[in-house]
């Protein structure tokens, strides 16, 4: 058999490693949080949005939540002013909320574009609209970090009104408080109450890491499944790492709330969801309740 012949059925066999995942996940909602250097770096951007509308194409139901930090940090220091963090959290005054929206929906858009220009219907959506987001002030330990929300209401039907529609809604993460005031949310904590509102049967969330580590400086101890009673044992055990803390916890209660699991992926490799999601091995960490197993077929 000649090489050129070899390579086509190399692809026949990653589409008919992929055929049981697609039948197993066929008009599924599945919940992307898309945020870090996948974001900034525009030829890892556009490897994403191409992976979201394949799933899109496949049959998934598609939700992207995103983020805009460091977007967000650059407009902040272009200002003159200096981004504040407390635990994590950015702390957001009235200037840097001002910001903060203004960039988000310029983010938002260019996205729409993006799958737009690869032949799926896409809106973009802030929190705000339809009382999608309904939020309470948040505080971090007791400290008043600004404009910042927790959400208290996702008011689910809007996103599954575009899903009915076949949109691919992308979601900004700013909300309102009763008062009408506007508020900037953590994105994974909106994309967690998101998967949990509208029942998703996965939640991805694309960082910077390749996944959970049981040792953060050692790279040979990437988990690659991760049942939800061991991770709370590893949060426990003090062996976690600060910015990977909320996530893992945001990955319990999407679980604890209906989410069939959740994945911690590196946004850095290209095609990163279609890996993870479509192959017997996937490449990041999958959390799972109990009574999951992250394999349905081939080698365990």
């Amino acid at each position: 058999m000649n090489e050129n012949m070899q390579q086509y059925l190399d692809k026949a066999q990653v589409l008919i490693e992929a055929l049981p995942y697609i039948q197993r996940f066929n008009r599924k909602i599945i919940v992307v949080k898309y945020g870090g250097s996948a974001m900034v770096d525009e030829e890892l951007k556009k490897r994403v949005i191409e992976d979201v509308t394949l799933l899109k194409l496949v049959g998934f139901k598609p939700i992207i939540v995103h983020g805009g930090g460091k977007e967000i940090s650059k407009w902040v220091a272009k200002t003159g002013m200096e981004p504040r963090f407390i635990n994590g959290l950015r702390v957001t005054d009235e200037s840097t909320m001002e910001i903060a929206e203004m960039v988000l929906g310029r983010v938002n858009k260019s996205l729409v574009q993006l799958v737009e220009s690869l032949g799926v219907r896409a809106i973009g959506i802030s929190g705000k609209d339809g009382g999608l987001l309904r939020v309470d002030k948040k505080y971090s330990d007791g400290q008043d970090i600004g404009y910042v929300g927790e959400i208290k209401h996702v008011n689910a039907p809007i996103l599954f009104d575009l899903l009915e529609k076949d949109f691919l809604p992308i979601v900004c993460p700013v909300g309102m408080d009763d008062d009408y005031n506007t508020y900037n949310i953590n994105a994974d904590d909106a994309a967690c109450a998101i998967a949990r509102a509208v029942r998703a049967e996965k939640l991805a969330f694309l960082t910077d890491i390749e996944g959970v580590y049981k040792d953060p400086d050692d790279p040979s101890t990437l988990i690659s499944e991760l049942w939800v009673d061991d991770a709370k044992e590893l949060m426990a055990s003090g062996s976690i790492g600060g910015g990977m803390l909320p996530k893992l916890q945001n990955c319990i209660d999407a679980i604890a709330h209906g989410v069939s699991r959740v994945h911690i992926l590196d946004g850095r490799i290209p095609h990163c969801l279609l890996l993870e999601i479509f192959t017997n091995k996937g490449i990041g960490t999958a959390i799972l309740n109990s009574k999951e197993s992250r394999y349905y077929y081939g080698e365990q």
